[in-house]
């Protein structure tokens, strides 16, 4: 019988490679902020609706919040936002596979971090599967060793920027889950709804002070925004779940099959080919996963 926490994952692969597919789309029509935008506030109404079902079905009347809940959810609502950012540009810079491989350093990042600020040292083995996936995530990226191509070259930036910002959501947002004692479904949802408000706030007050005209343009495009809102909660529901089950770094490992949905989306919908040194990068990446998982 297959793992909770791994049904979830899968869950969560799903929904966040469609996600980002309609992201790519939208993005195409209003600015980088209004697209993160839309992502936590037509994500919202669905967070609130599963949150509030769950909470009916454990009976739970009251949720006790303090310090060590709101410290760690805040900045993996922030960290979330950053990553969000730095995803949507990155697709903007590269093909749709390639943009999601480069933000793929996310689990390796969060087995790095993990091990060295959250307690979750990492195998000789292990730290041989970062290397092969940063080298996986370069050779995908058709990036040239040089200082010049590391200054000029924003596909790297931006989407090792995506996956560092992912990372550190990732191993926050475990850490705010397991200082509730509620359930494991019931804490990660109250996770989710925490940060799908505040990040709604903080994109919403940024274009209201920067450029209304996005909320025009988001008003005009409201089927695709909710649907980017609901796969999106689906999605999170999908990696608070099972990162409050098991390991952060496992689940993002785990999480590495989303490049099979990707390079479906990419040939089926985007009509986009992958050159044999980008599927080269993605196998080494792939080939650093393995090793994660044996670690």
């Amino acid at each position: 019988m297959i793992e909770t926490w791994v049904a979830f994952t899968f869950l969560a692969v799903i929904m966040q490679s469609v996600r980002t597919a309609g992201q790519k789309k939208i993005s195409e029509r209003m600015s980088i902020q209004a697209t993160t935008l839309v992502r936590f506030l037509f994500g919202l109404p669905f967070a609130i609706a599963y949150f509030l079902i769950l909470k009916q079905r454990y009976q739970s009347n009251v949720i006790v919040l303090d310090i060590d809940f709101f410290r760690p959810a805040s900045l993996a609502a922030i960290a979330q936002i950053f990553a969000t950012v730095c995803l949507v540009k990155s697709l903007t810079l590269k093909n749709f596979a390639v943009s999601t491989a480069l933000t793929k350093s996310e689990a390796l990042l969060t087995a790095v971090i993990g091990s060295l600020f959250f307690s979750a040292a990492l195998s000789l083995i292990g730290y041989l599967s970062v290397v092969l996936g940063v080298v996986g995530v370069l050779v995908a990226a058709r990036w040239k060793v040089s200082l010049q191509d590391l200054s000029d070259n924003q596909s790297i930036r931006y989407g090792l920027g995506a996956g560092l910002g992912f990372a550190f959501a990732s191993l926050f947002l475990r850490e705010s889950s397991l200082s509730l004692d509620l359930p494991r479904l019931l804490s990660a949802a109250t996770v989710l709804i925490y940060m799908v408000a505040l990040q709604t706030l903080i994109c919403g007050v940024w274009i209201a002070l920067t450029d209304r005209l996005q909320f025009t343009l988001i008003a005009r495009n409201l089927p695709a925004s909710f649907f980017i809102g609901f796969t999106s909660v689906a999605g999170s529901i999908g990696w608070f779940t099972a990162m409050s089950l098991q390991n952060a770094a496992l689940v993002k490992t785990l999480g590495q099959t989303e490049f099979i949905v990707t390079l479906l989306i990419t040939n089926f919908y985007f009509g986009e080919k992958i050159s044999r040194q980008e599927y080269l990068g993605v196998f080494l990446v792939f080939l650093g996963i393995v090793l994660l998982i044996y670690a």
